[in-house]
């Protein structure tokens, strides 16, 4: 849309200061997201909607899915027992004080994942099928992958809270050119689709992620500063619209259909303002802004965890993914004393020393997730039960041996009570059923209505 220049506005003029005013605004014109004010007035203002994605007692019904990387050395995760009297392994043994809030999980494949007629290229498929159970076009540019479990179920309830969904990453963000033996990279950096050809992609700086959730500024001053920014991008919406509907009648009908499709993003940029709105004024937590990426990888993981429990706690969210590291990740853990890359040490070959050191790397990603679970335990919800029990946390892989590469009997935790919907404390042996039918049935329980069907599923999955 074509503008006069600034020198060609008479001085002091209204239109030039609104002007300037939109061209300093810049790329502000994309709103970011707001905090939520807080669960209570949330499901007053939602009014007969709050039925989706809430528990029994209305409180939220929290969604999330934490992917870990290469997979995990099988001798060491799977327990030992029958479903109830089961022993956990060395790997899953950090879990044991939360053993009445968890499933081990057995018996659950992505075939897609399989290679067949599309050769190599495990890990980028280990990512990309984690959430959707498509299979994907092997293309370093024609990216074709399917709608992930996470956004369906966000395009259902995140009308709920301030942020349909949060998408969180400790690792670096690629979308494009090729990464996995032909593959694109947004295959294998991305666990959350849009649409077949969309990932979400995930933010990996704390910093940026708390301020997305709660504005920038300190303690304090927060709120205040969310809701000048809300009143000034109002402002610029409303200048624009007039601009563009003073400038229709001037266009041709092809100028025509290219504004109706600009006034198409702005209408969504409005129609975002007008759910912050209906938010109220930001939750202010009285912590500080983090500083950015930490320095030692735990605290790296443990922080982004951290604002994981904060979206949920806040009710900014009920829907979040977490990629801990992308599948082939070849991070070496010098704090645990191992040297090598990761995915180098997979490929083992049945070497005894560097299986030791792969069920090492596997036990210290099950140590952050228990000590998040545990912060969960312990942080009480709006009806007095502990966040945990409001939540289903899937905790898994794409790859089931890395050794391997296979894709069958994929290791998976599915953490929380849901509510009182599942029924945790159990080993469950699914017996080669798709990770798609799982999907199914937490998509229910979330109120997703419509969905017969998701990737390759067969069914709903009993007895969670």
């Amino acid at each position: 849309m074509k503008t006069p220049a600034a020198s060609s506005l008479p001085l002091g003029s209204a239109a030039m200061d609104r002007r300037n005013f939109l061209r300093g605004l810049g790329a502000c014109i994309a709103l970011p997201a707001f905090a939520s004010f807080g669960a209570p007035r949330a499901f007053a203002q939602a009014g007969g909607a709050a039925k989706l994605a809430t528990t029994a007692t209305g409180a939220p019904l929290r969604t999330a899915f934490v992917f870990f990387p290469n997979g995990a050395i099988p001798s060491a995760w799977w327990p030992e027992g029958g479903e109830k009297d089961f022993k956990l392994n060395t790997t899953l043994a950090p879990l044991d004080p939360l053993r009445n809030h968890v499933q081990v999980l057995g018996g659950l494949d992505h075939a897609n994942a399989v290679g067949g007629p599309d050769g190599a290229g495990d890990h980028a498929r280990g990512n990309g099928v984690f959430l959707t159970g498509v299979r994907l076009h092997k293309s370093a540019t024609d990216v074709r992958a399917g709608i992930s479990i996470d956004q369906v179920i966000a395009n259902q309830v995140g009308h709920l809270t301030r942020l349909p969904s949060l998408e969180l990453t400790c690792d670096a963000n690629r979308k494009s050119s090729g990464c996995d033996s032909g593959y694109s990279c947004a295959y294998q950096y991305n666990i959350s689709w849009a649409n077949a050809s969309t990932p979400v992609t995930p933010e990996n700086n704390p910093r940026l992620v708390f301020e997305r959730l709660f504005g920038p500024g300190a303690h304090g001053e927060r709120a205040a500063g969310a809701q000048r920014r809300l009143a000034a991008r109002r402002s610029v919406l409303d200048f624009v619209m007039d601009d563009a509907r003073r400038m229709s009648g001037r266009l041709d009908a092809g100028d025509r259909d290219k504004l109706d499709q600009y006034l198409t993003g702005i209408r969504s940029i409005e129609s975002r303002i007008q759910q912050a709105e209906k938010f109220g004024p930001n939750t202010d937590p009285d912590r500080a802004t983090p500083a950015g990426i930490p320095s030692v990888h735990a605290d790296y993981v443990d922080i982004m965890y951290d604002m994981m429990l904060l979206a949920f706690q806040t009710d900014t969210t009920r829907v979040s993914t977490f990629i801990l590291g992308h599948d082939g990740d070849n991070r070496s853990f010098g704090q645990i004393g191992i040297a090598e890359g990761h995915h180098d040490l997979t490929h083992h070959q049945n070497d005894e020393a560097r299986i030791a050191k792969v069920a090492q790397i596997d036990r210290w990603y099950v140590e952050r997730f228990a000590a998040f679970l545990q912060k969960m335990e312990a942080t009480k919800d709006v009806d007095g039960r502990s966040l945990l029990h409001n939540s289903r946390i899937v905790y898994g892989s794409g790859n089931a041996d890395g050794n391997r590469h296979s894709h069958d009997n994929l290791p998976l935790i599915l953490a929380g009570g849901g509510g009182g919907a599942l029924g945790a404390g159990r080993f469950v042996q699914h017996g080669g059923k798709p990770m798609s039918n799982l999907f199914l049935t937490l998509a229910d329980q979330a109120g997703v209505t419509g969905l017969d069907r998701f990737g390759d599923s067969t069914g709903r999955l009993a007895n969670v």
